[in-house]
Order: structure tokens, then C-alpha cells, then sequence
């Protein structure tokens, strides 16, 4: 069974268990904005189904409230920041906001966050920065239970290690490429299990390496006490690229890799590389802006493939979703909203149940 919320109920609540667990106002509101704002996306696997973890990550002490970014390095266009295991949405959105500023100071910023904790949709920060006008590339690793099978592998080796691009185009809407570099999302799993749903085949492996269909091997413990595994999207070329975002958004950035046996920590912590470019300060914006809508324009005139209604580019769908579920409201299944009930009750707070 599923409820349906407004997004304003949503973010009250959620607000409320947030400031339950030691959050400012402040800190509560940014949180609890961009985790319906996931929802709203269509990404419920980074929405308010994230709240309960962060609660067991706070009681735990690997979460840290009202943290702020902290700036270890300033170096023409290079930043260093330490996310000093804050909330991700909050000292994610205060690194984004530095290397911002210097992109469009100096044409580029090259910056390095290491230890924020979850920093959820990354696609919120390319955003940020194509309302700017600049491009932006963000590699990021995932400290927590390894979930994804190395290609070749039987169990779980690393996190699903999010790669994210952002383009703007003049005029139009930009192109926001947002993918974990996993064949799906762990969160989505942690969804699809929650609603009692089986998931599409390649998705998953058990706790024995064999295949499966259900999404509980990657979320539950098993009879053994083993989890299952995520498999890589694209074989062998996603794996690659999984593995370039441990390098670049873990080894590059100081905020470690993992390689270490499993543990039941609740925290999620993420190091994120992130390449911004302010294209009018590349001397190539007037063809850039000329080229890229030819190019999507050309896209669009495919006709559509039997069971789709027309071309669409990255960002376009949660845009989409965000319109629909403005108007008609977020879903949310009853085992998810039992977890947010819980995870107040934890901090003292009573969440309608």
C-alpha cells in the first residue's frame, strides 16, 4: 500500500525528525528540501527514504550536524574541501557555492570535497551550476557497505559510485547526465524491497554470486548473514568507469577508497572531484551555444522507436517528473513511511503514522 503526500507535508515532517536529531532550523529545512526535491525528481531512492539511515547515522556519531565545509586548500583555480562528515546537502551546496564563484572568477575551478556524508542527488549540484552557465563533471565515491560487484566478481567490492554532467544550453533547458555507475541505484532496490517488488533481470546477483531478481539480497542480510551484489551497468565499461570515480572521487580527493571488510555502519560517506568551466571565458561560447542546440535539435527529430513517445535528453525526465508530482503528489509505501515514524520516534519526535 502506498500514501500520497503534498511535498510541503513531506518537508515538515521530515524538517521536524531532522532538528529531533540535532539539526538547526536552518540546517533542517536545506535537508528536508532537497530530499523532497529527489522525490519530486522522480529519484526516490535519494528522497525522504534516505531519512532513517541518517538518523542511525547520527546516533551512531558518524553523521555530524550542522558541520560545515571547510576550506583545506585555495590555490588559483583548485580548491581542497573537507566535508567534515556534515550533511552532504549542506556542505555539498557550500563547496558547490565556492567553486562556483571561482569558476566564473577565473574560467575554471578544479575542486576536491572529501568526508560529506550522503551527499544525495548529485545532479542537485550540476544544476546549481548550469543556472550559472557552467559546465560541470562530478566524479564520486561511496564509503559504506560495498554494494556493486567488480566485473568478474562474485560479492560486493565498492559503492555505486555516481557520475554526473551538466551542460547548459542557451535558451532551452540543460543537459543534466546523472547515473550511478551500478546497473541500478541501491537505493532503488532498497525501494522496490520495501514495496514488495521483484526487479528486472542483470540487476542483481545473490549471496552466492547467481543471479536474482530480488532486491532484498542487497538490502537485508541473507540466511548466511552475506549480502548479495549490484552488478555494473554497461560489463566491463561501467565497471571502468566505477572504478576511475574511486580514484578520482576517493584517492584524488583524500577522502579515501575502501578496501576493507564489510561492516554494519550506518553512515554514508562520499568524496566528490568536481571539474567546473565557464564556457564564455573559453573563447568557444558562440559556437558552443550554435553547435549544442543543432545537436539536440537533430536528436529530436528522430521519429519515435515503437513504445516511446519522442526523444528525450538527460534532465528532461525529472523534469517531467517534477511537474507530474507537483500537481499529483508523491507516493510514498507504508514500509518506508513505518522507517520515517521510526526513525522519529528515535529522536523523540511523533510523525504521524
Amino acid at each position: 500500500m502506498t500514501k500520497i503526500f503534498q511535498a510541503s507535508d513531506l518537508r515538515e515532517s521530515t524538517s521536524a525528525v531532522l532538528r529531533g536529531a540535532g539539526s538547526s532550523d536552518a540546517e533542517a529545512r536545506r535537508v528536508s528540501d532537497n530530499l523532497v526535491y529527489a522525490n519530486l525528481s522522480g529519484h526516490d531512492s535519494h528522497g525522504i527514504g534516505m531519512l532513517p539511515r541518517y538518523v542511525d547515522a547520527v546516533l551512531e556519531g558518524g553523521l555530524k550536524p550542522n558541520a560545515s565545509a571547510k576550506v583545506l586548500l585555495d590555490v588559483g583555480s583548485m580548491l581542497t574541501i573537507d566535508g567534515q562528515r556534515g550533511y552532504g546537502q549542506v556542505v555539498g551546496v557550500e563547496a558547490m557555492e565556492l567553486g562556483i564563484a571561482r569558476a566564473q572568477q577565473t574560467g575554471s575551478c578544479i575542486m576536491a570535497l572529501s568526508q560529506a556524508h550522503h551527499l544525495g542527488r548529485i545532479g542537485h549540484f550540476a544544476e546549481m551550476a548550469v543556472s550559472r552557465g557552467l559546465v560541470a563533471m562530478h566524479f564520486v565515491n561511496v564509503l559504506s557497505r560495498p554494494v556493486v560487484a567488480p566485473y568478474g566478481g562474485a560479492d560486493g567490492r565498492y559503492g555505486t559510485n555516481p557520475c554526473c554532467i551538466g551542460i547548459p544550453m542557451q535558451g532551452r533547458d540543460p543537459f543534466v547526465l546523472d547515473f550511478a555507475t551500478s546497473r541500478v541505484a541501491q537505493g532503488k532496490m532498497r525501494v522496490a524491497h520495501n514495496e514488495g517488488r521483484r526487479v528486472e533481470e542483470g540487476y542483481l546477483i545473490d549471496e552466492f554470486g547467481n543471479p536474482t531478481t530480488d532486491p532484498g539480497v542487497v538490502v537485508v542480510p541473507q540466511s548466511n548473514g552475506l549480502f548479495g551484489a549490484l552488478m555494473a551497468f554497461g560489463e566491463h565499461k561501467g565497471y571502468g568507469m566505477a572504478v576511475a570515480c574511486e580514484l578520482l572521487g576517493g584517492a584524488l580527493t583524500g577522502s579515501g577508497t575502501w578496501h576493507r571488510t564489510a561492516d554494519a555502519k550506518r553512515s554514508v560517506i562520499n568524496g566528490m572531484l568536481v571539474v567546473l568551466i565557464d564556457p564564455a571565458k573559453l573563447g568557444t561560447q558562440q559556437a558552443f551555444e550554435q553547435e549544442a542546440a543543432a545537436f539536440v535539435d537533430w536528436l529530436r527529430q528522430s521519429p519515435p522507436a515503437p513504445g516511446s513517445d519522442k526523444v528525450r535528453i538527460a534532465g528532461e525526465p525529472e523534469r517531467e517528473a517534477r511537474a507530474s508530482r507537483e500537481r499529483e503528489g508523491i507516493a510514498v509505501d507504508d514500509s518506508t513511511w513505518g522507517e520515517i515514524v521510526e526513525a522519529g520516534r528515535k529522536v523523540g519526535v511523533t510523525v504521524a503514522a
